[in-house]
């Protein structure tokens, strides 16, 4: 059998889709690769510029620098044990959740999302919530990390409309089984909901792996609670205001400075998001599309 010849419109398409994306990759990739270069290369060379892909003056200083850093290890505990522990956390609850707002025969699931809904664009600002949770104890604590946000309406909202969307007659015939509905729930919802899990545990892991403010403000005495990323921006704000003198910076030998200690504490702060993510890509983007489309 003969194979068609691509016409010259084909041809061209192709090319172009081609050329595309290869530019679309270059221009994702370069900001992320500027900055390792950056961040390898020494503070005071790289106030020069002409910095690209490739570190000038190849240097460890700017990391030596963040690791030296004071509760920088004990940061990095309390970092990873609220990402794990929030995450598995705020996934658990929130699929309960859903699952109990997303039956048929649930009453008020509709003004009960309506109040949720609400909740996502009304607060009641930073002073009243510090003083709920200090009268909740919860200041001074490592739990101040997970139990505020352990429910999140958005979440919620995005696993049951992603559970709406399942065939009813999995659930009926389950019942029709003798099946409860925490067997429902755990045997027969929750495997198939593994995409829209998996993107609400991303969701939940970035913002606990990024998040810095909360512990600048309700954990600022209590060092053992600190976090990575609290000590990092500790860290740059301190050698931001001893850059401040260019004749310091001149004469200093292999010198970390604001922009070298930036790229290096973007690359630790960015690396495990960078490694966990592939494994989650397939999941995240079918969950994402799927929980977001109301039927």
């Amino acid at each position: 059998m003969n194979n068609k010849k691509k016409s010259g419109a084909d041809i061209a398409f192709s090319a172009f889709i081609a050329i595309f994306m290869v530019i679309f990759v270059v221009i994702t990739l370069y900001p992320v690769l500027n900055t390792l270069a950056i961040s390898f290369n020494d503070g005071t060379d790289a106030l020069k510029g002409g910095i690209y892909l490739w570190p000038r003056k190849f240097t460890l200083k700017n990391y030596v620098t963040i690791l030296q850093k004071n509760n920088l290890i004990t940061g990095a505990v309390v970092t990873v044990a609220r990402t794990v522990i929030g995450t598995l956390l705020s996934l658990v609850l929130n699929a309960i959740l859903a699952f109990i707002v997303s039956r048929p025969r649930f009453l008020f699931r509709k003004q009960l999302s309506l109040f949720w809904v609400i909740t996502m664009y009304v607060n009641g600002g930073m002073i009243p919530t510090f003083i709920l949770y200090k009268n909740l104890h919860l200041t001074n604590t490592f739990w101040v990390y997970v139990v505020p946000g352990v429910i999140s309406a958005f979440n919620m909202l995005v696993i049951r409309t992603y559970m709406n969307g399942l065939p009813n007659s999995l659930v009926e015939s389950a019942q029709l089984d003798g099946a409860g509905y925490t067997t429902i729930f755990v045997k027969i919802i929750s495997p198939l909901c593994k995409p829209v899990y998996a993107t609400v545990a991303l969701f939940v892991a970035v913002g606990q792996w990024n998040s810095w403010f909360d512990a600048m403000l309700y954990n600022r005495m209590s060092g053992e609670y600190t976090t990575l990323q609290y000590e990092l921006m500790k860290l740059l704000s301190s050698v931001t205001n001893q850059g401040a003198s260019a004749e310091s910076m001149k004469n200093a030998v292999g010198a970390v400075t604001p922009t070298s200690v930036r790229a290096a504490a973007t690359i630790i702060t960015m690396l495990p998001i960078i490694c966990i993510y592939p494994f989650l890509q397939n999941y995240f983007v079918a969950g994402l599309t799927l929980g977001g489309v109301k039927e």
